[in-house]
């Protein structure tokens, strides 16, 4: 069987498992619901504000709850969920509950897949019993060359008798060759149906830990580490094995994946003043004032701005107005004033400021 090249430099031989498929379509909600985690891997790069954490976020938003968690998934028309972690399986009860009332609320087909580090039977079983489809193992990178002879092969035989499409994902450290091979052969022993190979990347958080065993990025517009996505795509050519083999680049993840995961969300979120573009992120106008809401009232009445195209921004303490709009009366304002781009996810990651040119 002859390797299917994919977007942005990832491959995979077989198919995809549904997590995947779903992820590239941006349908797919990351629940985050622990960041505990005992595992200790190196090149972890999850941020400050969840590792360590026993802390839930759906996608960028902290949940304070089952609401929360609801709301996102509608607001980006989840198809499933991705529960991750720290470690699903730390909070065993509090990820099977989660799972239920995903698929009360959504129907059976909603898909879950959930990535977890632990070899527990008991909770293992638990949380598929509970609704989890897809269960995808993270063996610690010290487990790699004796995987045999640790206790994931009875896990992942666990899991599969209990009805879960069961894989492993790691990330493809590119020093790491002999070992990534060790591991893919040996779990042809067993009952898996997919391994991922993920290019290995530098975050905030793990950059020093990276450096210091000699890695450095590939070029200077990416974050994935140089020798990762080469060592990985050799693999995926060569691989003979039983089951599908995937390797997803960093770049697949942010220009097919949370691009999508954005196009959909703006499609649910976007106001009738504002502007979306193709990658999926919101153009407003703003204008700073600690005066918003007196503010609104003076320029609708003065300029007769339509009441649906200027709003008062409570979070941000400011006031947003339809960009094309401000452009054209920026020149008579006193107030500072801003064209702003942005993404639409719960957290309004700011992407560009353009200031347009007032009184002053």
């Amino acid at each position: 069987m002859a390797a299917r090249e994919m977007p942005k430099g990832s491959i995979a031989k077989g198919a995809l498992p549904e997590g995947c498929r779903l992820c590239a379509r941006g349908s797919k909600m990351v629940l985050l619901v622990t960041g505990l985690c005992g595992a200790g891997c190196f090149y972890c790069p999850l941020s400050d504000k969840k590792r360590g954490k026993d802390v839930v976020y759906a996608n960028e938003l902290r949940a304070k709850g089952w609401k929360d968690i609801r709301r996102e998934a509608d607001l980006i028309g989840a198809e499933g969920a991705g529960i991750t972690g720290g470690d699903p399986l730390r909070v065993t009860r509090r990820t099977g509950a989660y799972a239920r009332s995903l698929k009360k609320a959504f129907g059976k087909d909603f898909h879950i897949h959930l990535y977890t580090a632990s070899t527990d039977i008991q909770k293992i079983r638990a949380v598929v019993k509970a609704g989890v489809d897809e269960m995808r193992f993270h063996p610690p990178q010290a487990t790699w060359k004796r995987i045999g002879k640790t206790a994931y092969p009875r896990a992942i035989a666990a899991a599969a008798r209990a009805g879960a499409n069961v894989g492993a994902e790691i990330p493809a450290l590119p020093d790491m060759r002999a070992e990534i091979e060790a591991l893919l052969g040996a779990l042809a022993e067993t009952d898996v149906a997919f391994v991922n190979l993920n290019e290995l990347e530098f975050s905030e958080t793990n950059w020093r830990r990276l450096k210091a065993r000699g890695y450095s990025v590939k070029d200077d517009i990416s974050s994935g580490v140089k020798g990762s996505e080469g060592m990985a795509r050799t693999l995926v050519k060569a691989w003979k094995g039983p089951y599908a083999l995937h390797y997803c680049s960093a770049s697949y993840k942010d220009a097919v994946q949370l691009r999508n995961r954005l196009l959909r969300r703006a499609e649910r979120v976007a106001l009738p003043g504002d502007v979306r573009t193709d990658e999926g992120t919101l153009v407003k106008g703003v204008v700073e004032t600690s005066h918003p809401t007196e503010l609104r009232r003076k320029f609708m009445r003065i300029y007769r701005i339509p009441g649906n195209l200027i709003r008062v921004d409570q979070g941000f303490k400011r006031l947003e107005i339809a960009p094309w709009i401000l452009e054209e009366i920026a020149g008579r304002l006193n107030e500072p004033s801003f064209i702003v781009e942005e993404y639409p996810t719960a957290d309004r990651l700011e992407v560009e400021r353009t200031p347009l040119k007032g009184r002053r």
